[in-house]
């Protein structure tokens, strides 16, 4: 499994940070503390194992170490990291599940 460039990642949501509220940006985003908001971007995101977002996700693609309540779209690839939670529906082009990761939902391949 290749892994998602975050070249394009200039935005950090730090540790002991809680956002309350939406985030919209162009570029990709890290987030190491809480968001209860929805995240739309047009670059990737990660989500670190200390992370929480209780939201929906629209994104590049995404690579989920931490939790997430909501929705994700991503226009490439989905990965969730061996201690991964996530609940909510899924669409993605490519899915990529490490054992140990938690999931329920729905999971839906985007078309072309």
């Amino acid at each position: 499994m290749s892994k998602i460039d975050f070249q394009n990642v200039h935005t950090m949501v730090g540790a002991d940070a809680i956002l309350e509220g939406n985030i919209n940006l162009d570029g990709g985003l890290i987030v190491y503390g809480k968001i209860q908001g929805d995240v739309n971007t047009k670059g990737p995101v990660r989500i670190a194992r200390t992370a929480e977002i209780v939201g929906n996700i629209i994104a590049s693609d995404i690579h989920v170490g931490g939790t997430v309540n909501g929705n994700i779209s991503v226009n490439d690839r989905i990965v969730l990291g061996n201690q991964s939670t996530v609940h909510g529906d899924m669409i993605y082009r490519r899915l990529y599940i490490e054992e140990g990761a938690k999931f329920s939902g729905r999971c839906d391949l985007t078309g072309d």
